[in-house]
């Protein structure tokens, strides 16, 4: 039986909680709350919660190394698990799309997101799933760095629950459609 590993990238800690990079943390704990999946095991570098999502057996997890080396704790969860790249599916923030945007993609780069590049290196390949949630592009007197780690406007803050929900609805569809292909074969 397979098993499906949903990433949230984010820093753990109570100064990054709500900031735009944490985004990731907060959909993969939205989803573990809907499906009733405790995310509080610590293991591999890692928060981890064991769990099924449309009959699919899934480990939801928040890797506790930071950001830029979350590949740490995904190759060890891999090397545990015995899972393939198709079985990882890593929700993200993205500041190239813009706050409300969420879109779905399987394989390609990093786009310069630290986190995936971090996750690509570790596990040799990009051939996994990425769920992009859009936190909007820093104004011009501001680094990214600095933007990203900014907690959202209030004014944003209903437009990102929204993104959220699309973020869930695309983990549980690309389960289901893994679970479609596996049946046909």
């Amino acid at each position: 039986m397979t098993v499906k590993l949903i990433v949230g990238l984010g820093n753990y800690g109570k100064k990054y909680e709500d900031t735009r990079h944490n985004i990731g943390f907060t959909a993969v704990d939205r989803l573990a709350s809907k499906y009733s999946i405790h995310v509080n095991k610590k293991s591999n570098f890692s928060l981890i919660g064991k769990g099924v999502i449309e009959v699919e057996d899934v480990l939801i997890t928040k890797p506790h190394t930071y950001m830029n080396r979350s590949g740490m704790a995904v190759s060890s969860i891999f090397t545990d698990y015995s899972l393939m790249p198709s079985d990882l599916i890593v929700v993200h923030d993205d500041i190239d799309l813009q706050v409300g945007r969420v879109k779905k993609k399987f394989g390609g780069g990093d786009a310069g997101h630290r986190g995936i590049r971090s996750i690509i290196e570790s596990i040799g390949t990009g051939d996994f799933y990425r769920i992009r949630i859009g936190v909007g592009r820093p104004p011009e007197n501001i680094e990214a760095s600095d933007y990203v780690l900014s907690p959202f406007h209030r004014d944003e803050l209903e437009i990102i629950d929204g993104s959220i929900e699309k973020a869930i609805g695309l983990v549980k569809e690309i389960i289901k459609n893994n679970q479609a292909m596996s049946n046909e074969q």
